[in-house]
C-alpha cells in the first residue's frame, strides 16, 4: 500500500476487501481505461467482475443478500476504484443512492422484491432528480404525477441520468400535489417513484423513453441520458416509503451518501494524478538531471500530496459520521467541496509536470484532465455545497444576542 490516504482502524475484513479491489483495479482496470474511455465503450467486461466480487451488494443488509458493509467501506472502495477509471465508480454510485434510499425509506415489499436482485446486480439502479431547466434548483421541477385510481400518471422530461440506459430501476422524482393545499412548500409536495424499465434506448416501457446517450467531455464509458415520460403509468404501490410527499427528503437523504462518494472519487483520481505525476517526474530528464530534482517539482509534489493526503482524511470523516448515525449534511458537503477543488488543482498539477506529453492522448493524464471537472458540479456544484455549509454553520453557531 502507498503512503498516502491511509485509513486507521479499519476491520481485517475491510483491508482484505480494499485489498482485492485494489488488486482488480490494478489488473483489470487501469491496463484497460484509457483504450475504453477514448472510444467511449461501456465497459461491460469490468462490472461483469465488479458483479462477481460482490460490489453490488457491498451496502446492501446481508439479509437481502448484501455485505452489509459500512458506508466507509463502500466510499474506500469507490475511491480505489476512481483511481483506475471514475466513469466505472459512476456505474456504481447512482446503483448505491437507489439501494441505500429503498433500504432506508422502502417499504417491507420493496425491500424484499428489489434488494436481493440488486445485490446481484440483476437490477441495476439509477436516479433521477434534474431537468433540463433547472440543473441545481431541486424545488423547481415540472415534472408531474397524477392519480388515476390504483395508479399514478407520470409526465415530464428529467435530464442527467447516470446509467440511464443501462439500468432496469430508476428512482424519479416528481411533484405529486394530491392531498396538498395551495400554499404547501415546494419541497413537501414531491414523491419518488421506483420505475422498472428495460436497459436500452428508445421507448424502454409504454410511456418512457431514454433517447439515448449524451456526448460528454469525459466520464465517457458510462451512459448518461435524459429520460422523458409522456402518460407514464406507476402502480401506486411503487411510490417509495408508501407515501406522497416524502420525496425531496428521499432524495436529499441519498444524496448525502452521493456526496461522500463523489468526495471519494476526487481522491481517488487525484491520488492517480499524484501517480502519473511523481512517476513521469523521475523517468522525465531536463538539464542534466531528473525533473524531479529541481525544486519547482518538489513544491508541486509537496502540495500535491498534501491535497490528496487532507482530502481523504475529510472524506473518511464524512463517511464514519452518516455510520454513526449522525446528520453528516456539513461534513459531506466539505468533503465534495474540498476533493473535488484539490483533485482538479492536483491533476492539473500532474498535467503541468508531463509538459506537452500531457497534451497527448497517449498519456493517461489526458484522460484524468478531462474526467477532473465533472465532480466540480456532480451532485451539486461547488457553490450549492458552500450554501449548504453555510446555512449549517449558522446553525450550529448561532448568535446568543
Amino acid at each position: 500500500m502507498p503512503r498516502l490516504a491511509r485509513t486507521a482502524g479499519l476491520t481485517d475484513i475491510q483491508q482484505e476487501i480494499l485489498s482485492t479491489v485494489r488488486d482488480f483495479v490494478d489488473k483489470e482496470i487501469i491496463p484497460v481505461a484509457t483504450a475504453l474511455e477514448h472510444r467511449d465503450e461501456y465497459p461491460q467486461a469490468i462490472v461483469d467482475g465488479l458483479k462477481e466480487l460482490g460490489l453490488f451488494g457491498l451496502m446492501i443488509p446481508e439479509e437481502y443478500g448484501g455485505l452489509g458493509e459500512s458506508l466507509l467501506t463502500y466510499a474506500l472502495c469507490v475511491e480505489e476504484i476512481a483511481r483506475g477509471w471514475m466513469s466505472v465508480s459512476g456505474i456504481i454510485n447512482t446503483h448505491f443512492i437507489v439501494a441505500y434510499m429503498l433500504k432506508q425509506h422502502g417499504t417491507r415489499e420493496q425491500k424484499e422484491y428489489f434488494l436481493p436482485r440488486m445485490a446481484t446486480g440483476e437490477v441495476r439502479g439509477a436516479f433521477s432528480m434534474s431537468e433540463p431547466a433547472l440543473g441545481s434548483d431541486v424545488a423547481a421541477i415540472t415534472s408531474k404525477a397524477v392519480r388515476d385510481g390504483d395508479e399514478y400518471v407520470l409526465n415530464g422530461q428529467k435530464m442527467w441520468l447516470t446509467n440511464g440506459g443501462s439500468s432496469t430501476l430508476v428512482a424519479v422524482l416528481v411533484r405529486s400535489d394530491e392531498g396538498h393545499s395551495e400554499g404547501t412548500a415546494p419541497h413537501k409536495s414531491m414523491t419518488t417513484f421506483l420505475v422498472e424499465k428495460e436497459s436500452g434506448f428508445g421507448e424502454v416501457r409504454p410511456g418512457l423513453t431514454i433517447p439515448g446517450k449524451i456526448d460528454k467531455m469525459g466520464y465517457k464509458g458510462v451512459d448518461t441520458t435524459e429520460l422523458i415520460m409522456d402518460g407514464l403509468r406507476i402502480p401506486a404501490n411503487r411510490v417509495l416509503g408508501g407515501t406522497t410527499g416524502r420525496g425531496f427528503y428521499h432524495m436529499m437523504d441519498g444524496v448525502e451518501v452521493g456526496r461522500v462518494n463523489v468526495a471519494a472519487r476526487g481522491c481517488g483520481v487525484a491520488q492517480r494524478a499524484f501517480e502519473l505525476g511523481i512517476s513521469y517526474a523521475q523517468q522525465r530528464h531536463t538539464f542534466g538531471k531528473p525533473i524531479a530534482h529541481h525544486q519547482a517539482i518538489q513544491f508541486k509534489l509537496a502540495e500535491m500530496a498534501t491535497k490528496v493526503e487532507a482530502a481523504h482524511a475529510m472524506m473518511v470523516n464524512a463517511a464514519r459520521k452518516k455510520d454513526s448515525g449522525e446528520r453528516n449534511d456539513l461534513e459531506a458537503g466539505m468533503a465534495k467541496y474540498l476533493a473535488s477543488e484539490y483533485c482538479k488543482e492536483v491533476v492539473e498539477d500532474a498535467f503541468r509536470i508531463h509538459g506537452g506529453y500531457g497534451f497527448s492522448k497517449e498519456y493517461e493524464i489526458e484522460r484524468l484532465y478531462r474526467e477532473a471537472p465533472m465532480l466540480l458540479i456532480g451532485e451539486g456544484t461547488a457553490e450549492i455545497q458552500k450554501m449548504i455549509i453555510g446555512r449549517r454553520l449558522l446553525e450550529e453557531y448561532r448568535f446568543q444576542g
